[in-house]
C-alpha cells in the first residue's frame, strides 16, 4: 500500500494557480475580417494516440468503473455540447439536430481513435462564434446608436435550459439584446456613448481575431475534458500548455495574486483564493466572481471576455510589488454590473499561511471565560525540510501543537479550531492534527477503485498521546474542503468537539496525475469516508449547529458541479465514539437561536441572505434604462438600509451611502502610507480604529461555553433536554 499512499498527499484540485512571474501575452494578433469563414481544424496523430491512452486509463483506473457504451457516449455528447455552448447562444437547433447522429457513436470513435465527430462539432462552433461576433461588429456603431433604451425589453440571464434558436434571426435578436445590455451597463458606469462603441468594437474584434487563432489543440482540449468530466468533475485532461499551469511548484514563496481560476462560458471565474495570498488579504476578490478585464497598474484595462484561460493567467501574473487591476462581475451581481479592483502582487509566504492564535473573552453570567482560537488557513508541510531531516521544519501539526501548549499556559477554558476558507492540503497533516485531540483510533477511510478500503492512520503509524483533551469547537464554512472535512468529520464522529458554522464544500475524492503521450490526465482514483462510514463527498460535513451563510450552494460546493460523485456509505471503522454532548444539542440550539435573533450581525446576515435570495431568483433583467437605474438605486438603498440597521443596533455612525470598492481601497492605501510615514519619522503609531469582533467566531465561543456550563450542571441540563 505504500505506492497507493502517495496519491493522498495532494487532495485539493488546482486549475490555474496564479503564482508565477509574468509571461507576456503576444501583443500582435492577426486581424480577422468580418464574415471571414473559420478555417476548419483537423486532429493530429498524436491526439489520436492520446485519446486512446486517456480512454484506457479512464476505463481501467477511475474510481467508478464505467462501461464504454451508449449511455456513456450520450453523457459525453451532452457535456461536450454544454462545454461549447452552455448558454445556447451560438448553435442553431438545426446544428443540434445534425449532431444528434453522433450521440451514440462517440464511444466507438474513442475506441477506434476517430475524432471526426467532435472536430466537426468544434469547427461548427467556431464558425457560429465567428458569425455572432461579425453580427455585433456590423451593429457598431450606427445600428447601435438607434437602440431604444426607453423600450420595455428584457434579457434572459439563465439560458441553460432555453430552447435552441430555430433561425439566425432569433440569434440576431438575442445578441442584439446582449449588445444593448453591454451598452447600458457602460452607460450606467458613466461612460460616453462614443467611448462605449469604441470599447465594444475593440472587444468583439479582439474576440474575432482570437477565434480565428483557435487551434486543433484547443478543440482537442475541450473534447477530452468532456470525456473526462463524464466520469466526474475533478477528472480532467491537461494539454501540454495547461500542464505547465497544473504542475506549478507549490512552495509558498512564489509571486502573484494567489487565485485559482477556471473558464466558464466566455468568462474567467474565480474558484478559490490561496490563504494569505495577496487576493485573500485585499478582500475584494471572492469565489465565483468573473473576471472581464485585466490591466497593469495605471495602464488601460484589457477586455478578456472570450480569452483562453492561459492567456488571462499570463496577463494577471506579474512581479512582486506591481499592481494588477481586475474588472470583475461580482458573484452576487444580478445585472452583470462590473467593478474594478486593484491587487498588489506579492509573495505567498509559508509563515503567513501558518496557523495563528488569539484569545477571545466570552461573558457567561458572573464569569468571563477565556477561549483560545487557532486559525488554520491550510494544511501545510515543508516536505523538503522533512526529507532533509531538519528538526525545525514547519507543518500544520507542529505549529498547532505549539500554539495549544501556549494557550494551555495562558489558562484558556476551551479552544476553537477555525477552518473557515481552508481548502485542504496535506492528508498526512489532517491525520496528525486529529491525533492532537483524539488519543488513538482511525481518522479517515480511503476506498480505492478496486474496492479495497484503507483505514488511516494505520495502527503502526499512530503514536498516541493526546495534546489537548479540554472543551473543543470547530468552526467551518462552505469553503472548508478536503483535508478540513476529514478533520472536522473525525472530531464530530468521535464526539470530541462540537462543529458549528456552515456546511462544508463536499470534496471527498482523491486525484492523481498520470502522464500521457501528449499532456496529462488528472484522474479520480479513490474516495474518502469518515470513520462512521459516511462519505465526505458531495454532502460534506453538516455542523451540529448551523450558521446562516451568504454562499450560494448553486454556485459553490461539490453539489454545484455537474457529474459529481454521489454521497454514500461504507462499513464504519472500529472507533470509540463519545456522544456525551448529544443530549444537550437541543438546548444549545435554543440558546443560540435566542442570541442571534437580536444579535445585530446575525440579523444583518439574515437580511442580506434574504435580499440576495430574492435578487438571485430573477431570471431576466430589464433593458429599459430608466427602469434599470431605478432597480439599481433600490437595490443599493436596500443594502444601505440593512447596513445602517446593523450600525444603529451597535451604536455606530450611520452611513449616507455605501462606500465603493475604490473608496475603501483608497482609505486602506492612505492608512498604509500614513503608517509608513510615521515609521520613517520615528513617530508613535496613531491608535488604530478597533476592528469589529468576528461575530461568527464570538458566537462559536458562546456555544462552546454554553456546552461547558451545561456539563458542569448535568442534572439541570438533562432536565432541560427532556422538556
Amino acid at each position: 500500500m505504500k505506492k497507493n499512499r502517495s496519491i493522498h498527499l495532494k487532495i485539493s484540485a488546482f486549475l490555474a494557480l496564479l503564482l508565477l512571474t509574468a509571461v507576456p501575452v503576444s501583443a500582435t494578433i492577426p486581424h480577422a475580417e468580418i464574415d471571414a469563414p473559420f478555417e476548419a481544424r483537423e486532429f493530429t496523430p498524436k491526439q489520436v494516440t492520446t485519446s486512446k491512452q486517456s480512454l484506457h486509463q479512464l476505463l481501467g483506473r477511475h474510481y467508478e468503473k464505467q462501461r464504454l457504451d451508449d449511455d456513456l457516449s450520450s453523457s459525453i455528447f451532452d457535456l461536450y455540447i454544454e462545454s461549447m455552448d452552455g448558454s445556447r447562444s451560438y448553435f442553431l437547433q438545426s446544428d443540434i439536430e445534425e449532431f444528434e447522429q453522433y450521440r451514440f457513436k462517440l464511444d466507438d470513435g474513442l475506441i477506434k481513435g476517430n475524432l471526426d465527430a467532435p472536430f466537426i462539432m468544434y469547427n461548427r462552433l467556431q464558425q457560429r462564434i465567428t458569425e455572432r461576433l461579425s453580427f455585433l461588429l456590423k451593429q457598431l456603431p450606427e445600428k447601435a446608436k438607434a437602440y431604444d433604451f426607453k423600450k420595455d425589453e428584457h434579457l434572459s440571464l439563465d439560458r441553460k435550459t432555453a430552447d435552441w434558436a430555430k433561425t439566425t434571426a432569433e440569434l440576431d435578436n438575442l445578441w442584439r439584446k446582449r449588445l444593448k445590455n453591454s451598452i447600458l451597463n457602460l452607460r450606467l458606469a458613466d461612460k460616453e456613448d462614443d467611448a462605449i462603441y469604441e470599447l465594444l468594437a475593440k472587444r468583439y474584434q479582439n474576440q474575432l481575431n482570437r477565434t480565428h487563432l483557435a487551434t486543433e489543440e484547443d478543440g482537442f482540449q475541450v473534447y477530452m475534458n468532456s470525456v473526462a468530466h463524464a466520469f466526474d468533475p475533478h477528472t480532467a485532461y491537461f494539454s501540454p500548455r495547461n500542464t505547465e499551469n497544473f504542475n506549478i511548484n507549490m512552495s509558498l514563496s512564489l509571486q502573484g495574486i494567489g487565485a485559482v481560476l477556471q473558464t466558464e462560458d466566455e468568462h474567467t471565474k474565480v474558484v478559490r483564493l490561496v490563504p494569505a495570498g495577496p487576493a485573500a488579504k485585499a478582500g475584494q476578490l471572492q469565489p465565483a466572481d468573473k473576471i472581464t478585464g485585466v490591466g497593469q497598474d495605471e495602464e488601460e484595462i484589457v477586455d478578456v471576455i472570450g480569452w483562453r484561460l492561459d492567456e488571462v493567467v499570463d496577463l494577471i501574473r506579474g512581479a512582486k510589488g506591481t499592481t494588477v487591476k481586475l474588472e470583475i462581475i461580482p458573484s452576487d451581481s444580478t445585472d452583470l454590473k462590473t467593478k474594478v479592483i486593484k491587487i498588489v502582487r506579492d509573495e505567498v509566504k509559508l509563515e503567513e499561511q501558518s496557523a495563528q492564535k488569539e484569545i477571545i473573552e466570552i461573558p457567561q453570567g458572573d464569569k468571563v471565560l477565556k477561549i483560545g482560537v487557532i486559525d488554520i488557513p491550510t494544511f501545510y508541510i515543508d516536505f523538503q525540510g522533512r526529507q532533509e531531516g531538519k528538526k525545525d521544519y514547519k507543518s500544520t501539526t507542529r505549529d498547532v501543537e505549539r500554539l495549544v501548549n501556549e494557550l494551555k499556559e495562558e489558562k484558556v477554558d476551551g479552544i476553537i479550531v477555525d477552518l473557515r476558507n481552508n481548502g485542504g492540503g496535506s492528508l498526512d497533516e489532517a491525520l496528525s492534527l486529529t491525533d492532537l485531540f483524539i488519543d488513538r483510533g482511525p481518522v479517515v477511510q480511503v476506498r480505492y477503485s478496486n474496492g479495497y478500503v484503507q483505514v488511516l492512520p494505520e495502527p503502526k503509524n499512530q503514536v498516541g498521546g493526546i495534546v489537548y483533551d479540554g472543551p473543543l469547537g470547530v468552526l467551518t464554512n462552505r469553503l472548508s474542503a478536503s483535508a478540513s472535512e476529514i478533520f472536522a468529520g473525525a472530531i464530530q464522529d468521535y464526539g470530541r468537539g462540537i462543529i458549528v458554522g456552515g456546511q462544508t464544500f463536499g470534496k471527498g475524492t482523491v486525484q492523481s496525475v498520470l502522464p500521457l503521450e501528449h499532456g496529462q490526465l488528472k484522474l479520480t482514483q479513490a474516495k474518502f469516508y469518515r470513520v462512521s462510514g459516511d462519505s465526505t463527498q458531495h454532502q460534506g460535513v453538516i455542523p451540529d449547529i448551523l450558521f446562516p451563510s451568504l454562499f450560494d450552494k448553486e454556485k459553490i460546493g461539490e453539489s454545484a458541479l455537474d457529474q459529481a460523485l454521489a454521497w454514500d456509505t461504507i462499513r464504519p471503522a472500529g472507533y470509540d465514539a463519545k456522544k456525551d454532548f448529544q443530549p444537550w444539542l437541543p438546548t444549545l440550539r435554543e440558546k443560540h437561536q435566542d442570541r442571534i435573533e437580536t444579535n445585530p450581525d446575525f440579523v444583518y446576515l439574515h437580511n442580506q441572505k434574504e435580499l440576495m435570495t430574492e435578487l438571485r431568483a430573477r431570471t431576466d433583467i430589464t433593458l429599459n434604462e430608466k427602469q434599470r437605474t431605478q432597480e439599481r438605486e433600490e437595490n443599493e438603498q436596500q443594502r444601505l438600509d440593512i447596513e445602517n440597521k446593523r450600525r444603529k443596533a451597535k451604536g455606530m455612525e450611520l452611513l449616507e451611502a455605501l462606500q465603493t470598492e475604490e473608496e475603501l481601497l483608497a482609505e486602506a492605501q492612505e492608512a498604509e502610507k500614513e503608517k509608513e510615514k510615521n515609521k520613517k519619522e520615528g513617530k508613535e503609531e496613531a491608535e488604530e480604529e478597533k476592528e469589529e469582533p468576528d461575530a461568527l467566531l464570538v458566537e462559536t465561543g458562546y456555544i462552546l461555553t454554553d456546552l461547558m456550563l451545561l456539563k458542569e450542571t448535568p442534572n439541570t441540563a438533562k432536565q432541560q433536554a427532556q422538556q
